[in-house]
């Protein structure tokens, strides 16, 4: 809808980028504080508040009316981004062990399917975002009254207190990293303001660090950002997130492009067939991940999908001309994430302790999550510097080297974690 709404709400695309760039945002900082508010409080509590909020952000943006208007809707839209590590708690908490990869899949398939209905339904509103956010609304609600009726907690809440000068830390590094990205462009990458925002970045994170260390209860556990067990994961996972947003909305922009600048000049409706097949074919494997994660490991599978992943982009840098390239591209796209995206979550628990499971799968949705905010930001500075065909050619390329580095990565800690667990056993 990007495109879109820099027509209705004339708005330059570095602006309205911040529509998806600071709802991912709120999610990567709510990810985690909603996760520890569902051990505290229920999961269920915490799943029901951040449908509520999703309602109300949605009926917002419907009557929207300036730019300004629909990001503050957008960012109460953002929270309902900790749904994902509070549906696997869910998962985590009532089905066996031996199922759990099932169920992570299970979840995998409802949000691919969900994902491209989406895109299709944003088509079928002929690019009317005002409808398109009323019908969101009107399905958060039927989602929230069946979550009412339906989930339950059946883990005991955890005493605790919340995080909150972690979440506003988090939260500010964050933004000042995302703004000095996208404006590089316009302000110049040597300006002050720049500058400026790159150093704030970087001393605020260094605070960040710091009170996270030191707090009894933090709101990122930074020794499971470099756990043994799970650092693969959550370097893979950040890669992978970069990719997968920066591919998704490069190709839907670049669909929309007008002709001059190398595009199609499609319509919201065509960009959502477009992608139809991503969506069929992470439902479809995503639906079988379970069984395939039996038989190979879920870091063989996540390389294997930030591989595919990888391919579907470079696809793209190369062949660009014709409907049927983004048929192609698209394809491809929804075979990684369908691999990957399904094995990440298990990836990122197998080798923690099971009290640990909803940490680290706290953790590994905040890094896919930040790695997304930042390609919303790539992408703005990128077209920002080289607009038309030339931009959205190195878009692909960076979706392409992210989804690259994300395979490698995910091999080697594989290899080595296999290596380390036959070692002491074969002496």
């Amino acid at each position: 809808m990007l495109p879109v709404l820099q027509r209705e709400l004339n708005a330059s695309l570095a602006a309205v980028t911040w529509t998806l760039t600071l709802s991912l945002l709120v999610g990567a900082v709510s990810t985690p504080l909603l996760s520890r508010f569902g051990d505290m409080y229920g999961r269920r509590r915490m799943i029901l508040g951040a449908l509520g909020l999703l309602v109300i952000g949605s009926v917002m943006a419907a009557l929207a009316t300036s730019l300004t208007w629909l990001i503050v809707a957008r960012v109460l839209q953002g929270f309902v981004t900790a749904l994902v590590p509070l549906s696997i708690g869910v998962v985590r908490d009532l089905l066996p062990r031996n199922q759990l990869a099932t169920g992570i899949g299970v979840l995998s398939a409802t949000m691919g399917f969900g994902s491209g209905g989406g895109m299709i339904l944003a088509g079928l509103a002929s690019g009317d975002f005002h409808l398109v956010f009323w019908i969101t609304g009107g399905v958060s609600l039927v989602a929230a009254i069946v979550v009412a009726f339906l989930v339950r907690d059946v883990a005991p809440p955890l005493r605790g207190r919340p995080d909150l000068l972690g979440a506003a830390l988090l939260a500010a590094w964050l933004v000042a990293l995302l703004l000095a990205v996208s404006e590089g462009g316009s302000w110049g990458w040597t300006s002050p303001g720049v500058l400026g925002l790159f150093g704030a970045a970087v001393v605020l994170a260094g605070v960040w660090v710091l009170v996270e260390r030191r707090v009894a209860e933090p709101l990122v556990d930074m020794a499971m950002l470099v756990h043994r067990g799970t650092v693969g994961a959550t370097v893979s996972s950040a890669l992978l997130g970069f990719s997968f947003f920066t591919l998704m909305t490069g190709m839907s922009s670049f669909a929309q492009a007008p002709e001059q600048a190398g595009g199609f000049a499609a319509t919201t409706l065509e960009v959502g067939f477009y992608l139809l097949p991503s969506t069929l074919f992470m439902l479809v494997i995503s639906l079988f991940a379970g069984r395939i994660m039996r038989r190979l490991p879920a870091s063989s599978m996540v390389a294997a999908g930030a591989a595919v992943t990888a391919l579907a982009a470079f696809w793209l840098v190369i062949a660009n001309e014709t409907s049927a390239h983004l048929y192609v591209a698209s394809s491809l796209m929804g075979v990684g994430l369908g691999i990957g995206y399904a094995a990440l979550g298990t990836m990122a628990v197998e080798h923690v302790a099971p009290e640990r499971t909803a940490v680290a799968a706290g953790v590994n949705a905040l890094v896919r999550i930040v790695g997304g905010s930042v390609s919303g930001a790539a992408i703005a500075a990128i077209l920002a510097a080289l607009p038309g065909a030339g931009g959205y050619q190195w878009v692909f390329g960076a979706a392409a080297g992210a989804g690259v580095v994300a395979a490698l990565f995910a091999a080697g800690y594989g290899y080595l974690n296999r290596a380390a667990v036959t070692g002491p056993s074969a002496h």
